[in-house]
């Protein structure tokens, strides 16, 4: 074993590439390790397109940074030969420890790709001691290369849900594999309207799916994404997920407490014992706001009272007898909200879901729901309040790839 056997192990190296010298250079601030490697000049070597063994034309010298050897900076250079292949003509032949066109290794690459996933890439670049350009282009590639090998052949059941992307409305519809389980992004693009059902459609068909096998399309009650469903995918049912009913009469609830707020004062606290469930993790401030809301904030009572009997019909263990529970609770809470205009945002929440009634009951004939999705969708703005904001909606999109879709090992394909 000579000096150079571990850092060519660490780097793939084998022949006909080897180490000939390297230099520490404490001139520099920070200092540099610079390790040169020397292609066999009489060697053959694949035509990188068509993988033939062929004779080198000349040589080109390049440099690549690696990862940091302690605390210096580490390049590695090399001259790298250009091959004559008689059906290819003159080609750059590859290198074992980098990608085409890339300055990095892909030691470096990895690194930089796990560091992205975990914080911002302004300070991951920092950290790395490169630009951020050059750290976003190296995971643009990566994402691309990953999603571009993703096979859609076998898709039956999707969800798919908006999240915010910026200020002033700006959204990005997100897509997901419904069998996949974690990891099962397969789908972002900008904007929560028919259009993004459509482009989903176009995506689906390059990937190798067809959109009639789609069996099942899980989403919230926006009339954009149901109208998109039914044209894009028609043999799909559609389930509208039971977070969203919560989620909905939530925000009747809330708009009705803020109303009431404006005629008569509240307890500091109110609106968060208003929104957590009754039997959940409450103080014991909270439980005293629930228990004397009636005294305080009538209407506003009345709202979370509907409210809380969402989890009655939750409960329901079968599809009949949610449909049971359903009714009454539609009937009985329209009974309570009768001729009390205050009560006009929980009258329009009980008509969207008699509207959506029976896509509502189809949650009870199997098991997908849009949790997982929900789950991702805190990583995703967490990843973006890191980030304060993406310059635009690609960014985003390549985050959300990186942090939610089945990249597997992106590093092997390259």
């Amino acid at each position: 074993m000579n000096e150079y056997d571990i850092i060519s192990l660490g780097l793939g190296i084998q022949p006909p590439w080897r180490i000939v010298g390297q230099v520490l250079d404490t001139s520099r601030n920070p200092h540099e390790l610079r390790i040169k490697i020397k292609a066999d000049r009489g060697s053959k070597y694949p035509c990188p397109v068509c993988g033939k063994m062929c004779k080198a034309h000349d040589f080109q010298e390049k440099t690549w940074r690696h990862l940091n050897f302690f605390q210096h900076h580490c390049y590695i250079t090399a001259k790298v030969p250009r091959i004559r292949c008689l059906e290819h003509g003159i080609k750059t032949a590859k290198v074992p420890w980098a990608r085409k066109g890339s300055r990095f290794t892909l030691l470096f690459e990895q690194a930089a790709m796990v560091l992205v996933k975990e914080m911002p890439v302004m300070a991951a670049a920092r950290i790395m001691s490169i630009t951020d350009k050059s750290l976003w282009r190296i995971v643009f590639h990566h994402v691309e290369k990953a999603m571009s090998n993703l096979d859609l052949s076998y898709l039956r059941g999707i969800s798919l849900d908006e999240t915010s992307s910026g200020k002033r409305h700006q959204y990005v519809t997100v897509f997901i594999d419904l069998d996949r389980g974690r990891r099962s992004v397969i789908f972002a693009v900008p904007g929560k309207d028919k259009e993004c059902i459509k482009a989903f459609n176009a995506y689906l068909k390059e990937k190798g799916g067809c959109p009639d096998n789609i069996a099942v399309a899980v989403c919230d009650m926006s009339k954009a994404f149901i109208s998109g469903i039914k044209e894009e995918f028609p043999a799909a049912e559609i389930v509208v997920d039971w977070f969203h009913v919560v989620k909905l009469f939530n925000g009747a609830v809330d708009e009705v407490r803020r109303k009431e707020s404006k005629k008569s004062s509240m307890p500091r606290g109110t609106r968060w014992a208003v929104l957590k469930k009754a039997d959940g993790p409450l103080t014991e401030h909270q439980q005293e706001l629930l228990s004397q809301l009636e005294e305080y904030a009538k209407n506003t009572a009345t709202a979370w009272r509907i409210k809380e009997m969402l989890r009655w019909i939750n409960e329901a263990s079968t599809s009949q007898g949610a449909a049971w529970r359903l009714t009454n609770f539609l009937n009985y809470a329209s009974r309570l909200i009768k001729d009390n205009p205050d009560l006009k945002p929980v009258k329009k929440a009980l008509n969207t879901v008699r509207k959506h009634k029976d896509r509502i009951l189809s949650r009870w004939g199997n098991d997908y729901s849009n949790a997982l999705l929900e789950g991702m969708n805190g990583l995703f703005q967490a990843a973006r309040a890191r980030a304060r904001g993406y310059r635009n909606a690609q960014t985003f999109i390549t985050m959300i790839y990186l942090i939610g879709a089945p990249m597997g090992h992106f590093l092997k394909s390259t």
